[in-house]
Parts: C-alpha cells; sequence; structure tokens
C-alpha cells in the first residue's frame, strides 16, 4: 500500500515507551516526522535514530516533533532509548498494523521509511526503504521540513 502525498496520514493508536497510548491525532498542530525503523540497537537503526537524537534542536525548531516506531515492546524501547540518549518517544507495533498502513510493512517485517506530517494532518513527504541498509539522513529530512515553511 502507497500513501498519497497531500492527503490526510492514517490516524492510529500505539503502545508509546512510557506505558501510555500514543494516538497521532494528539499531535495535529505540529508537525510529525513518523519514522518505521526495523529494530531496537541493531546497527543501522542504531546509528539512523543516534542521528536524529543529535539534530534534535533542527527539528524542534521547525516545530517538528520525531516519532519512532517499530515492532519491539515498551521494555525493549526504555532500554534502548536509555542506552543511546533518545529524546523522543518509540512506539510498538508489534502485529505491524500500523507498518501495514503506511505502506512499510515487508515480506520479512517492518522497513525502513520516513514520513512526514503537517499541522492539519496531512502526508507531506514519504520515503520507503527498497534496502533495510539504507536511511533518510538528518539533513534530507530537515530539508524536507523546510520545504514546508512557513511554520
Amino acid at each position: 500500500m502507497s500513501l498519497i502525498l497531500g492527503t490526510k496520514a492514517p490516524d492510529f493508536a500505539a503502545p508509546a515507551d512510557d506505558g501510555s497510548t500514543f494516538e497521532l491525532s494528539q499531535l495535529r498542530g505540529k508537525r510529525v516526522l513518523l519514522v518505521f525503523y526495523p529494530g531496537d540497537d541493531t546497527p543501522v537503526c542504531t546509528a539512523q535514530l543516534c542521528e536524529y537524537r543529535d539534530g534534535i534542536e533542527e527539528f524542534s525548531d521547525l516545530n517538528a516533533t520525531v516519532i519512532g516506531i517499530s515492532a519491539q515492546d515498551a521494555a525493549s524501547h526504555l532500554r534502548f532509548k536509555a542506552k543511546r540518549q533518545l529524546p523522543f518517544t518509540l512506539l510498538s507495533d508489534p502485529d505491524l498494523e500500523v507498518a501495514k498502513m503506511y505502506g512499510a510493512k515487508g515480506l520479512l517485517g517492518m522497513k525502513r521509511a520516513t514520513f512526514l506530517i503537517d499541522e492539519q494532518g496531512i502526508l507531506r513527504y514519504q520515503h520507503v526503504e527498497v534496502a533495510a541498509l539504507f536511511r533518510r539522513t538528518r539533513e534530507q529530512l530537515v530539508d524536507a521540513i523546510k520545504a514546508l515553511q512557513p511554520a
């Protein structure tokens, strides 16, 4: 399934790392960078999320909230966040239902994918990787967010 840019992003609810239930609609009024990643503490995912961690001020300055999502449970996410000092929420999608809604479910699990949702809940950017070893850089994502200016 492929989403169409300029259409409303699918709303969803998923367990967050802090034990709460996250709903995408709770972030209406902010830009959301939704980052699907295959797994906690894997080499490429760790590099990707740490790069976003290191640029969190750039995302914040652009009114963008980073949200990570993978199949692991909250306990795994909490260990990963603490070990890597990740300053953003990680969501659990154990049955890959959210990944399926966003076209990020693959034959072997979750694909690496990024989606930018604007303040009104409209999908403005999407990139689903064809190979698990590739990822969008912070610079690429910041450029995509800046293209939405004014904030």
